[in-house]
């Protein structure tokens, strides 16, 4: 369960809902329950928040998911976030494993001989 996505639906304001599964590629709408407005009260248009909701990717201009919220439903979904010194992190950050960082200031060196070829060719 993903909880607390926002929902950015055409002309209409923003509404907070749990979702059952992220979205992917392949779907046509949007499964999701806990519906609520961003203040957390019901939207007049529905009788329970406790029902599931399905809208088609028609009527939503887009999907808002924090952060913390993929990382609680499922790690393998994690994504990365910036800290305060702009390094990113998160579980597919890279530098997050044993690997060390590259120094940016170091120059690559040029293979001459592998310049010289490719213009010969």
């Amino acid at each position: 369960m993903i909880r607390d996505a926002v929902l950015h639906l055409n002309n209409e304001q923003p509404l907070l809902a749990d979702l059952f599964e992220a979205p992917s590629p392949g779907d046509v709408g949007l499964r999701c329950t806990n519906l609520r407005e961003m203040n957390g009260k019901r939207p007049v248009f529905v009788d329970d928040v406790a029902s599931i909701f399905f809208f088609p990717y028609l009527h939503i201009r887009f999907v808002e998911i924090p952060p913390t919220a993929m990382s609680s439903a499922d790690p393998s979904l994690a994504v990365a976030t910036r800290d305060e010194d702009g390094r990113t992190r998160g579980a597919d950050a890279p530098g997050t494993g044993s690997e060390a960082e590259p120094d940016p200031e170091t120059e690559l060196e040029i293979d001459e001989d592998f310049l010289r070829r490719i213009r010969e060719a």
